[in-house]
């Protein structure tokens, strides 16, 4: 990590606290990524047969492909693909973000939804390098535009499977069933009312940075 190195939309005042706060705990991020390699190689090979079972179940549930891709931002603002049991129709159009009973999900998704099976296929995206087991969401390009200046201190960062904000925000789809019952659209209350608090709860975690804080938030996901 060598602030010259970074894009120009990172090196500014906003993000170089959090920046030197990262780089001085360079064994940290040593130890998470030997994690992630272990862990996400293990668990593909222990996993792999409910995979294929859960695949199977969306294919003979509903048309289209078991597997549901999406492009993504993670660290240094880079773009990826990521992977996910698709829970919902396919070919269906709409809102990016899903509310609480939203009349796309299909019946296995919402089985695969609450229990946050649907995003097993993220553990290809860990073992690549383009997420990690802890760390902000992923959010799209078009979120990631609305960033103020020490928001984008949290793509320093690979992005997470999980993180405080994603154990904070687990009922997300029925925050924003809420706000869509005040007439307030899913991307609007998501922008104004959601992504700020995430944004605070993800740079909270930087400031604290660590590996050992990494299996704390592990742990608190499972339960």
């Amino acid at each position: 990590m060598i602030w010259e190195k970074l894009p120009e939309s990172l090196k500014i005042k906003e993000v170089k606290p959090y920046y030197d706060i990262l780089k001085r705990r360079w064994t940290a991020r040593l130890f998470k990524r030997l994690f992630d390699i272990t862990a996400s190689s293990v668990l593909i090979i222990l996993l792999l047969p409910i995979m294929f079972t859960i695949g199977l179940a969306v294919k003979c549930d509903s048309f289209g492909p078991a597997i549901y891709k999406s492009r993504r931002i993670t660290r240094y603002g880079r773009p990826f693909i990521i992977y996910k049991f698709r829970t919902m129709k396919w070919g269906n159009k709409g809102s990016t973000l899903t509310a609480a009973e939203d009349e796309r999900i299909t019946r296995i998704g919402k089985f695969l939804r609450p229990y946050r099976l649907d995003e097993l296929p993220q553990l290809f995206n860990v073992i690549k390098g383009e997420m990690s087991f802890v760390g902000p969401r992923p959010e799209s390009e078009e979120f990631v535009r609305r960033y103020s200046g020490e928001m984008l201190a949290t793509l320093l960062l690979p992005a997470g499977i999980t993180s405080k904000a994603s154990i904070a925000f687990k009922n997300e789809d029925k925050i924003l069933k809420k706000y869509g019952e005040k007439g307030i659209p899913p991307e609007e209350a998501y922008i104004k009312y959601i992504l700020p608090k995430k944004a605070a709860l993800n740079l909270k975690y930087i400031k604290s940075f660590g590996f050992f804080s990494d299996i704390l938030i592990c742990i608190k996901t499972l339960f």
